[in-house]
């Protein structure tokens, strides 16, 4: 090997080995990336807020799950006196806080407050000093109902939440159609069910439509998830009666009812016919009248002749 190689080699190892006592190049590539990282972490920390990014724990808190207080908590509030009722739609589990507040200026003062499900007593969860919440977990249809917050002092007020599964829009009034026409009835919903159904009353049984009732004279379609429709084709006086449809949703199902009344062809005839029968009625009476006053009026002037005439007969055999 020649001694020029060997030289420079030498003068290689020696600078290689006074970088690695020098602290650190900024040049080298892993401790650049460390840096950097860290420098990240430091930053991203120091722009969360509601955290402190001092002290070695900082970057470890981040990471930290949310705290309970941040859990999704559906929240309703009624304030006294107002109106002391509110309806409340649930289709999915949830939690809900329900509140009773008086109002700034109301005059009951330091009341006895009892919450109550039915005739069931339940204790507030928090109060303030004019406010009383509970809060409740809905995880099924038995969760569901009416909750009641009792304020007594010198005088009782209430207030009920109503916690209910979403109502099905139908239709209140009768469907009427006729013979060999087609009945269409919709429901629709502001929430996504699971699954809707329809049914026909039987007496006191509920058929569905879909599992046991001819295809071909009922058809079912879904716009969309929200909406449902029902269509009875060849109508007959057969299909008169109740329907039902049913939105099915986690916490229980909701029904829609819809009455349906099937008139013959000949139906809408019977107020015209009613009318011309009573028209001619009418046109008859009159004209029978007007022969009674002719016969009468003829039969007047004959009798008047008749006594005219022999009125001059009198006269003229007394001049005799």
């Amino acid at each position: 090997m020649p001694a020029s190689f060997s030289g420079r080699c030498l003068v290689c190892l020696l600078l290689l080995l006074c970088t690695s006592f020098s602290g650190g190049n900024p040049a080298d590539p892993a401790m650049t990336t460390q840096d950097s990282n860290q420098t990240q972490v430091n930053s991203v920390t120091k722009m969360q807020p509601g955290h402190d990014s001092s002290g070695p724990d900082a970057a470890t808190q981040e990471l930290k799950p949310a705290s309970k207080q941040n859990a999704n908590v559906s929240e309703y509030e009624i304030v006294l006196p107002g109106v002391s009722e509110k309806n409340i739609s649930l289709a999915n589990p949830t939690k809900v806080e329900l509140t009773c507040k008086l109002d700034e200026n109301s005059n009951l003062k330091n009341p006895q407050v009892t919450w109550k499900k039915g005739s069931e007593t339940i204790s507030h969860t928090s109060k303030t000093q004019n406010s009383w919440t509970i809060e409740l977990t809905i995880s099924g249809s038995h969760e569901l109902g009416s909750y009641t917050c009792i304020l007594k002092a010198e005088k009782e007020v209430s207030a009920t939440f109503h916690l209910h599964v979403p109502i099905i829009d139908g239709r209140e009034k009768p469907i009427i159609s006729y013979e060999g026409d087609i009945a269409v009835m919709v429901c629709t919903t502001v929430y996504n069910p699971k699954a809707w159904a329809w049914y026909m009353t039987n007496g006191t049984e509920l058929v569905p439509i879909d599992k046991m009732l001819p295809v071909d004279k009922f058809r079912i379609k879904s716009p969309s998830v929200s909406i449902n429709r029902l269509e009875v084709v060849k109508l007959t006086r057969e299909d008169c009666g109740v329907y039902w449809c049913e939105a099915a949703f986690e916490l229980g199902p909701s029904k829609s009812r819809f009455e349906l009344r099937v008139l013959s062809i000949a139906a809408p005839l019977k107020p015209f016919v009613a009318v011309v029968a009573e028209v001619a009625i009418l046109l008859i009476s009159i004209a029978l009248y007007e022969i009674y006053s002719k016969r009468k009026a003829k039969g007047g002037e004959k009798q008047f002749d008749q006594i005219e005439k022999l009125s001059e007969d009198n006269v003229t055999g007394r001049q005799k």
